[in-house]
């Protein structure tokens, strides 16, 4: 049974040197048209999720708020009339500060959704420069302060550490930026250079210069220890919240939870099925205009593949992985398909099993992805 709802919108009115997400320029792109497809997707798919109780929505991108107010507006409307909201307790949209108007803001709120997570990555020009980013700390400022004036409440910001001359004093001096905002919610994340990239081509012609592991762990455990610091209770590697205020959505993928996706490059996961849309937006749209699910690729989950992923993506979080609840939904126990990666893993302390839950050290977070190659079979 889907539990959330992922929405695509690959446009950009500037695309940052680090993406690797599917998307295009906005400008002389058919937005207008690329919404009604969208539409009209989410109605393909209605009568699969009718009865699925659906508690998240997410617009991801790209950028929604490249989006007019009145696109904006459209957009919402066909997301109530084919997504059954009753269940929906949180409806987010990601954000560029300097898209987001006043306007855009109260069509957003108006159109039900109530959490806004904002792209900002740091707090130095410079580092903002070098990552194609267009907006300013005054951008950041006065969208929070028009943000909660319209009514939000549950504000994320995204940050990067890692980057290209980024010096820990500037690390620091973000962290204390983003502290002074007073938030419910954050994620941090190092850099990965992804290839297709400009980072990426930059690093081919070694004209990207990059802190060393050793900074970079530094950095890592610094944000751990503030974010503790404020009050911000650490719930994924790289997610960190006020109390009630982790986020349900990104929840779902961690649980190894079932998801629609819809739009260009969108991902989904259904009745044990994972699939990929069509990327390229006009062979998407002339999938829908045929009256065909844009669907490029299918994979039927095998039970190896479930457990693999349960572990893999549900030590992400802190809590980590229930084996009453793995059981329950394996028939097996996770000693019996793990046993020497558990062992070798708890020796080297780099995981810990409480008897009711197995979980990530805190040592095991610096070298997280070291430990979840472990549980690929």
């Amino acid at each position: 049974m889907a539990r959330g709802i992922y929405i695509h919108i690959p446009f950009c009115h500037q695309i940052c040197n680090y993406c690797d997400f599917n998307k295009v320029f906005f400008k002389n792109q058919p937005v207008d048209e690329y919404i009604e497809a969208l539409g009209e997707e989410m109605r393909m798919w209605a009568s699969d999720y009718k009865d699925h109780k659906i508690e998240t929505v997410f617009l991801g991108g790209g950028t929604p708020t490249a989006l007019s107010p009145e696109q904006l507006q459209r957009l919402l409307s066909l997301i109530r009339m084919y997504i059954p909201m009753e269940h929906v307790t949180e409806f987010t949209s990601e954000a560029n500060p300097d898209e987001l108007t006043e306007e855009k803001l109260r069509v957003l709120y108006n159109g039900g959704v109530n959490r806004l997570s904002m792209g900002v990555q740091a707090f130095q020009e410079e580092l903002l420069r070098n990552l194609g980013r267009t907006h300013s700390n005054e951008h950041v400022f006065e969208t929070i302060k028009n943000a909660r004036k319209v009514g939000f409440e549950n504000i994320s910001i995204d940050l990067m550490y890692g980057l290209p001359g980024q010096t820990m004093e500037q690390w620091k001096e973000t962290l204390a930026y983003a502290f002074s905002l007073n938030l419910t919610h954050f994620s941090a994340y190092s850099l990965i250079v992804e290839p297709k990239t400009i980072f990426y081509n930059l690093m081919v012609k070694r004209k990207l210069s990059l802190p060393g592991e050793d900074l970079e762990a530094e950095m890592y455990g610094v944000l751990m220890e503030e974010m503790e610091k404020h009050g911000y209770h650490q719930y994924e590697i790289s997610n960190f919240s006020k109390p009630g205020y982790s986020s349900i959505h990104n929840q779902i993928y961690w649980d190894n939870d079932e998801y629609a996706g819809f739009g260009a490059g969108a991902h989904g996961y259904m009745n044990g099925v994972r699939y990929s849309n069509i990327g390229p937006l006009k062979k998407y749209m002339e999938a829908i205009s045929r009256g065909e699910k844009p669907i490029q690729q299918t994979h039927v989950e095998t039970k190896q593949e479930k457990i693999e992923e349960e572990l893999f993506l549900g030590l992400r979080k802190t809590a980590g992985v229930s084996k009453k609840h793995f059981y329950e939904k394996y028939q097996c126990t996770i000693e019996s398909v793990y046993e020497d990666q558990l062992k070798d893993l708890l020796e080297k302390e780099l995981i810990e099993d409480d008897g009711d839950f197995v979980k990530l050290t805190r040592k095991g977070r610096f070298v997280g992805n070291e430990v979840f190659q472990q549980f690929l079979l």
